[in-house]
């Protein structure tokens, strides 16, 4: 019985428009007094040793809308560009943090073969993935099958539901007799989900892919808020097959979709 060639693909994902204008401060100072521009649209400004909730410092700023958008802006950043002295370099401008940390992501390998298998011994392999974000919304990973492993005459091997019948798309839970059958893949690493550890190998618990033939929501497998660099996860596939599985070659496609936040 031979059971082969689980393939991966890797699709690009285009990230939705995001507008964002920073604002500038400019400061005049005089022998008595100091005066700032202030556009308060979006200010909560109070006295009584005071708590100002997210101000605006800037020439302009408001909310825009109309029946197909909302865009909220500030206006400003008068003096963009790159500038140095001896004691420091500063770099205004927005287009600035693609070049702290660009956006990238990788990951290796892209074919996986199991090879040939024998039932009631599981097999695994690894999937290193590696993303870098630099903007101020992080990044998010997620993952989804075609379809189960399916042969050329149409026979499957399930997606596990693990020892106790449980674990889903969404629900991790255990792994580890080898009387349980199917295809899954368990995470470790840098931003992975709970359950799953970040520190060491997951151990035990699975989880299925989501599948897109049952219009299941693509499973996130990765998620950060702050910025990252070379962020880092393994994830671990693992089949296993029954005593009365079909022989034939089995393969699907897995398709991993990196979001970049601004």
């Amino acid at each position: 019985m031979k059971v082969k060639n689980q393939k991966l693909k890797v699709k690009s994902h285009d990230s939705k428009l995001t507008i964002i204008i920073f604002s500038f401060v400019i400061l005049h100072f005089a022998a008595k007094a100091a005066l700032a521009q202030i556009a308060t649209s979006t200010s909560t400004m109070k006295s009584e040793d005071y708590m100002i909730h997210m101000p605006n410092f800037n020439f302009a700023s408001g909310n825009i809308t109309s029946e197909e958008y909302r865009l909220g802006f500030t206006g400003g950043e008068n003096a963009i560009g790159l500038s140095n002295s001896d004691d420091y370099r500063l770099r205004a401008g927005f287009w600035y943090i693609k070049t702290i940390i660009p956006f990238g992501f990788s990951l290796t390998p892209t074919s996986i073969n199991f090879g040939t298998l024998t039932a009631g011994t599981p097999v695994t392999d690894n999937i290193t993935l590696t993303v870098s974000s630099g903007g101020a919304g992080g990044y998010r990973v997620t993952a989804q099958e075609n379809r189960p492993l399916t042969s050329g005459s149409g026979n499957t091997i399930p997606d596990t539901t693990c020892d106790n019948g449980d674990c889903t798309e969404s629900s991790a839970t255990a792994w580890s007799q080898n009387s349980t059958y199917g295809f899954g893949y368990t995470l470790f690493g840098n931003d992975v989900p709970t359950p799953f550890p970040t520190g060491s190998p997951a151990g035990n618990l699975f989880k299925q892919f989501s599948d897109r033939t049952l219009n299941e929501v693509p499973e996130t497998i990765m998620v950060s808020s702050p910025v990252g660099k070379n962020r880092s996860a393994t994830m671990t596939l693992k089949v296993n097959i029954s005593g009365t599985q079909a022989a034939g070659s089995y393969q699907n496609i897995l398709t991993f979709i990196a979001t970049p936040g601004f």
